[in-house]
């Protein structure tokens, strides 16, 4: 037999959702057939077989939540692989299996059988009941979270006797809560709790550290738009024959990477052993979607036209909402662009994208009076703040970046050029 183990889709993925399978048992499969879709805290990815063979278990059920990477998920009948040995209790992962599943170790203690809810079976997985038999938690009483309200391990975990356990530790990585909503004087009841997905715990794990961990400073400038957007007038009626259109973005992320090539020390990470000096402008652009955000690159983005950027950008954007990139799209850039103008955001500062040594927050072009000698005047005017972490970026190497951006922005042929 041979085991399918939960894959690596990322060098920090540590867990996933078994979203889906494309076999049952029964099935052959072929090395290269897609099995699964699993759910990272930013994709969604399609897994391919890598061995031969007749599906013999579903281990692991569709739907799954915290599934840990190299833990079996199915089992291949194989001619030339002996029995997998079973592994025991303790190394097995918190995901929850089928009942049926025979992955636990054969001395574990028996979960006992699901009792029943008003006549009616209670559904939960075998961990959970036993979990809830150890503590003396009721499970009539519990709510399931699991697939089709299935109660699964983290439903009855640190509860006693049918209560939460006060002293129940926080999961490893995620933000410690001091105090309860009913400790804060919010009412049980008055609230709906939504269970954080991977996506929304891995935000929070790496905004928190970033914060906290970062020295970091911002700075503002305001930039004049209105020869850009002329520009850009002129540059989609030359591209509406090849049905691209460029945005005001696109034309950001075209400055920045410039910028950053103008400023080299700009385009840099802080590093214990010394700070990296990135070759290009891989530059992240942040798309909001369901549930969080994700920041797809541009790859050299130096080196790309205006054109080239528009293209690229609208199909990652497109991808990430609908959670198909693969991971080396939206890892490892070294500049990260977040514009909340559309939404009518005059100003704002971002947290730095770890290991990157800055990113540029960009606000809303909107009629502001300007001064022009002693006069004044009415002109588009777009405010961008960048926040720099101080090991790399400090203050003068910042300021001369946005030295370098502003008048790319407010003269844009001078990067067209």
């Amino acid at each position: 037999m041979t085991d399918i183990l939960m894959p690596a889709l990322s060098p920090t993925m540590e867990e996933g959702v078994l979203a889906k399978w494309h076999i049952k048992v029964g099935d052959t499969v072929s090395a290269g057939d897609v099995i699964a879709e699993i759910e990272t805290d930013k994709a969604t990815m399609e897994v391919e077989a890598v061995d031969e063979g007749e599906v013999l278990e579903i281990l692991v059920e569709a739907g799954t939540e915290g599934v840990k990477v190299n833990t079996p998920i199915a089992r291949l009948a194989g001619d030339d692989i002996a029995p997998a040995p079973k592994k025991a209790e303790a190394a097995k992962p918190e995901a929850e299996t089928k009942p049926e599943a025979k992955a636990e170790k054969a001395e574990a203690p028996k979960a006992p059988p699901a009792p029943a809810r008003d006549g009616e079976r209670i559904f939960a997985s075998p961990l959970a009941r036993r979990i809830a038999a150890q503590n003396g938690v009721d499970l009539k009483s519990v709510k399931g979270t699991g697939p089709h309200g299935r109660i699964v391990k983290r439903d009855v975990e640190g509860m006693k006797g049918g209560t939460a356990s006060a002293s129940s530790a926080p999961a490893k990585g995620e933000p410690r809560q001091v105090l309860s909503l009913e400790q804060q004087g919010i009412a049980p009841g008055s609230y709906d709790l939504v269970p954080l997905d991977g996506m929304r715990k891995a935000i929070a794990r790496r905004l928190t550290d970033s914060f906290r961990d970062v020295p970091h400073f911002p700075l503002t400038i305001d930039c004049e738009i209105d020869g850009l957007l002329a520009a850009r007038a002129q540059v989609n009626a030359l591209l509406e024959p090849q049905g691209v259109k460029v945005s005001v973005n696109d034309f950001i992320m075209k400055a920045v990477a410039m910028a950053l090539k103008a400023v080299p020390e700009a385009n840099a990470s802080y590093t214990p052993e010394g700070i990296a000096m990135h070759h290009h402008a891989d530059v992240a652009m942040a798309v909001a979607i369901d549930g969080g955000l994700i920041t797809p690159i541009i790859r050299k983005a130096e080196t790309k036209s205006l054109a080239e950027i528009a293209t690229e950008s609208r199909d990652l954007a497109k991808r990430a909402r609908d959670r198909k990139l693969k991971p080396e799209e939206f890892q490892g850039g070294t500049f990260s662009v977040s514009n909340l103008g559309m939404f009518g955001i005059k100003s704002f500062a971002s947290i730095i994208n770890e290991p990157q040594g800055a990113i540029m927050s960009v606000g809303a072009g909107e009629k502001r009076p300007v001064v022009r000698g002693d006069s004044l005047a009415v002109a588009t005017v777009m405010t961008v703040t960048l926040t720099c972490d101080h090991r790399v970026v400090d203050g003068a190497v910042g300021a001369r970046f946005l030295q370098a951006f502003k008048p790319m922005i407010e003269n844009p042929v001078t990067m067209l050029a």
